[in-house]
């Protein structure tokens, strides 16, 4: 009987690790606010990282450090502080979504859309990140705030330079928004080919992480606005409403405008894929890519960036789309 005992005590052990939760500690359920949603993680990530209700997975364990003094080297392979929770997801080295058969022959594109680029022929990209404009009976078009949800509303994408992207949208509000536009969402290994360019680098702009490239040293708004007298906020506040709070985007330092930061350009001539907000795939169960202004190593360095934690009606501040075609 007390070998017995053993080891089930070690099968207990295992499975809380393979769940990401602390032995004997029971799954926390959606918040009630968030109905047919499912609240999650944190987009943020950083050493007091803890998983918040939601979580299909656990955050993959990092392989890089995440504090980054200011005084240190501009280039480096780690990762800057961010945020005070975890973003779930996986860290693999960005596995193709399934059904994109390897080599697959398509026809080639004679030209692209303006806006976006080509990309070997084979199919277009948007330039930017995508912002949205509302839909409205008789054809009328009404400008929508990026930092507002867009449930409940018929939006269109529109990707130009100086425009802020649309956070705060789900997968398949991503998707109804793209196929507006007459595009589509890009497939997993469509995203991944463009952010590493035709050298197929970790970052679009190369192997090494550079500081300053890429909008991916922003501002900790979450924490200042839910933490408490310089302290991470508790577990509680990682709410549907705080997770969707208008003000975090409108703050210095978060999310910018479309093509701010030149040189976060791909070979193929798309701008902040890596950075600035996660951007969602056609991946059906719910993949975004690219991480966002606070990290872009906790689930994979910079193009290998994929959180798949999170079902297709999630939806935060930091979540962001383009679209294919």
């Amino acid at each position: 009987m007390r070998a017995f005992r053993t080891v089930a005590s070690l099968l207990l052990g295992v499975a809380c690790v393979v769940t990401g939760l602390p032995e004997g500690r029971a799954q926390p359920a959606s918040p009630p606010s968030a109905a047919g949603q499912s609240a999650s993680p944190t987009p943020g990530a950083g050493p007091a990282a803890k998983a918040r209700p939601g979580a299909k997975k656990a955050a993959a364990p990092s392989k890089k450090g995440k504090s980054k003094s200011k005084n240190k080297s501009k280039t480096k392979k780690g990762a800057p502080a961010a945020d005070g929770g975890a973003t779930a997801g996986t860290g693999d080295r960005a596995a193709a979504e399934p059904g994109a058969a390897a080599g697959e022959q398509k026809p080639r594109r004679k030209g692209c859309p303006k806006g976006m680029v080509s990309v070997l022929g084979a199919f277009c990209i948007d330039q930017y990140e995508a912002a949205t404009v509302e839909l409205l009976p008789g054809g009328k078009v009404k400008a929508h705030s990026p930092y507002e949800p867009v449930a409940g509303l018929d939006v269109k994408a529109v990707s130009a330079k100086g425009k802020v992207p649309q956070g705060y949208i789900s997968r398949d509000e991503a998707e109804r928004a793209c196929s507006r536009a007459g595009k589509r969402l890009c497939r997993d290994d469509e995203w991944l080919r463009v952010c590493r360019g035709k050298k197929k680098t970790v970052y679009p702009y190369g192997d090494a992480w550079t500081a300053g490239r890429c909008n991916d040293q922003g501002r900790a708004g979450f924490n200042e606005l839910h933490g408490g007298h310089g302290q991470p906020p508790p577990e509680s506040a990682y709410d549907w409403a705080n997770l969707n709070d208008p003000r975090l985007n409108q703050l210095k330092g978060t999310v910018a405008p479309a093509g701010k930061f030149g040189k976060c350009k791909s070979s193929f001539g798309a701008y902040d894929m890596v950075g600035n907000l996660h951007e969602w795939t056609a991946a059906p169960a719910g993949t975004f890519r690219g991480g966002y202004y606070l990290d872009v190593h906790q689930n994979g360095d910079g193009c290998d960036y994929r959180t798949t934690a999170h079902d297709p009606k999630y939806h935060d501040y930091s979540t962001g789309f383009r679209c294919c075609l």
